[in-house]
């Protein structure tokens, strides 16, 4: 099917990518595929020591496997596409498939916002109530906020994707975009969208609120806590204990804020390109790579893991030596 023909076709889309036009493709693909490939093996042995290793069988460590859960599937769900088009002439995407990765993207976004700011809580009730911490952060309880980071990031989805994809796009069909994010389509459409996008916006402004206040307010906490506890130890077990979340917390919420807050008059096709690459391959890299090095639980659990491996490996090459003679 020719470019023309592609055009015609009122029921496909077609994703111009990162870069409209790139010189190298190839490399690009070479590029974007190392990053991912590193996001989602970091993020599989995260999820696998957490499962594994008894030590991290913690509330903290649980709600931290779900994020590296919500992080794989988000880069599987826009990535992808985007490493076929960079080498394929087609770069058409169905109506069904870009209403999909909108509600499947808004649904992993909104539910990473709820996951985060839960997690503020966990850190929270870990400093300030150690005694009550067993208690109040049961497996019951952090089986409902993963559920209900879930269930709340779905409700944006369902919410926005079916009004986004009933709008009339009878012009151009290019999206000027890697994937389909709603500002980059509601640009296709023919009608006025202006009121929608007011809504939308205060949708995103009203979803990024609620996780940020539970966040402020639980290290607002924490550092009364630990100034009342006036002691170099405490301090310094309160940013281990912290730092990891607030480093991901810092570079995930910052990309949205760019995104979701800012006024129209900020946006440029290009830069919020760049701006969704960043927070949808590279946030979801360092995520695992913050929380690993600069964890001791975690380290210590992957040299663990590791010494098994290797054990069991010289215990099977010891018994085929002893079995050769």
């Amino acid at each position: 099917m020719g470019m023309e023909a592609v055009l015609q076709n009122s029921t496909d889309f077609i994703l111009l990518g990162l870069i409209t036009h790139p010189a190298f493709p190839g490399l690009i693909f070479a590029v974007v595929f190392s990053i991912v490939l590193v996001a989602v093996t970091a993020n599989l042995v995260m999820i696998l020591l957490i499962h594994t290793d008894s030590h991290l069988h913690t509330p903290m460590y649980f709600l931290l496997s779900q994020l590296s859960i919500m992080d794989t599937v988000y880069i599987c769900i826009t990535v992808p596409k985007m490493l076929q088009d960079l080498l394929s002439e087609e770069k058409t995407i169905s109506f069904l498939g870009c209403a999909i990765q909108i509600f499947l993207y808004l649904t992993l976004i909104g539910g990473e916002f709820f996951l985060l700011g839960l997690m503020a809580y966990d850190r929270y009730i870990a400093v300030c109530n150690p005694l009550r911490y067993p208690h109040l952060m049961n497996h019951r309880i952090c089986l409902f906020m993963v559920v209900g980071s879930w269930v709340g990031g779905s409700l944006d989805g369902f919410m926005l994707t079916p009004v986004t994809m009933t709008f009339p796009y009878c012009g151009s069909r290019e999206i000027n975009h890697f994937f389909c994010e709603i500002p980059a389509v509601l640009k296709l459409s023919c009608v006025d969208t202006s009121l929608y996008e007011t809504l939308m916006y205060a949708c995103c402004v009203l979803m990024l609120l609620i996780p940020v206040s539970v966040i402020s307010v639980s290290y607002t906490r924490i550092l009364l806590t630990v100034h009342r506890m006036n002691s170099a130890e405490g301090w310094r077990k309160a940013f281990a204990t912290c730092s990891s979340h607030i480093m991901v917390v810092i570079i995930f919420y910052g990309a949205a804020f760019y995104t979701n807050v800012l006024p129209h008059s900020y946006h440029m096709p290009e830069k919020d390109k760049v701006v969704s690459a960043f927070y949808t391959i590279l946030t979801l890299m360092l995520n695992p790579l913050i929380y690993s090095l600069r964890n001791k639980d975690v380290a210590t659990a992957l040299k663990r893991v590791l010494g098994r491996c290797t054990s069991s490996h010289q215990k099977i090459r010891a018994g085929d030596v002893s079995r050769r003679h």
